[in-house]
């Protein structure tokens, strides 16, 4: 089901000026990859998701059943890419190309990328990031570089540099990977997060802290400060957006198992359950991002 947000932007000319934001929210199958895939498709559309967030494969008959699947369930489809790993950057550079690529091809409405490495230095990465823009020229599927650790955009003061650099990269905001990075809120980095605020076209709505990626439940009460942090951020987001003059926005809940996910001494067992968290931050940002 997808969800109509009715934003109020108020200017002084117009007391009266209505801008209306569809947001669309999307599963991730991480964490759900036990499932068969068309339960995974049927629990998400039952959950009210417009879509899902995944990788696919290369080979074509699987792919293509993975994307039969999916529309069948009427969702769409963000297509998402953190396979490419090769330290040798001869070798990643042909891989990331054959992989977005592909991805290209499951009609997604763009391609979520986790692109290059840490290690890479700018201008490697910076050539990675030119070939996702090659593919999204010649293919018209949009690509975005998601904020990661372990890629070229793992730390505020490094993507600020990429920022600044490229006038046209679009982002996928996930500020959870800068705060265990800088292991701060990102307070004395305030100019990184509002460049990565005017990029982002996508938000992973994960929430994370200063000594990790994920906090252990956004449901619970010692964390909710933590929390309110992070929907500010998003609230701009999408201020900013319907500011540009957009209609829809995409969200992914994205927070995800073990290891992300702490479980409990001596045990595999999660301290909670992540489809559950999920669901609860899509139905917290239907009523709070407004």
């Amino acid at each position: 089901m997808q969800s109509y947000i009715i934003f109020a932007i108020k200017n002084f000319l117009s007391p009266s000026n209505l801008s209306f934001m569809k947001l669309k929210f999307f599963c991730p199958l991480w964490g759900s990859n036990s499932l068969e895939f068309n339960q995974f498709c049927l629990k998400a559309k039952e959950a009210g998701y417009d879509g899902v967030e995944l990788s696919f494969p290369l080979e074509e008959d699987k792919k293509r059943a993975m994307v039969d699947a999916i529309q069948n369930h009427g969702l769409e489809i963000i297509a998402q890419h953190f396979e490419t790993t090769d330290a040798d950057f001869d070798n990643h550079k042909e891989n990331y190309r054959t992989r977005i690529e592909n991805l290209s091809t499951v009609t997604p409405l763009f391609i979520n990328s986790q692109t290059g490495k840490d290690f890479f230095s700018f201008d490697q990465n910076h050539e990675l990031i030119g070939i996702a823009k090659d593919i999204e020229q010649k293919t018209g599927v949009k690509v975005l570089h998601e904020t990661h650790r372990g890629k070229f955009s793992f730390a505020a003061h490094i993507t600020k540099q990429f920022i600044q650099c490229i006038p046209d990269l679009r982002m996928t905001f996930d500020l959870s990977h800068w705060c265990n990075v800088a292991e701060t809120m990102l307070e004395d980095q305030a100019e990184a997060v509002d460049l990565a605020i005017e990029r982002a076209d996508h938000i992973h709505a994960r929430v994370g802290f200063a000594e990790g990626p994920q906090i252990p439940d956004p449901r619970s009460k010692e964390w909710e400060s933590t929390v309110k942090k992070f929907i500010t951020w998003w609230q701009r987001i999408i201020t900013r957006a319907i500011q540009e003059g957009k209609n829809e926005f995409t969200i992914t809940s994205e927070f995800g198992p073990f290891p992300y996910m702490t479980i409990q001494p001596f045990t595999t067992m999660p301290i909670t359950n992540q489809w559950a968290v999920n669901v609860y931050m899509m139905e917290l940002l239907k009523r709070e991002l407004t």
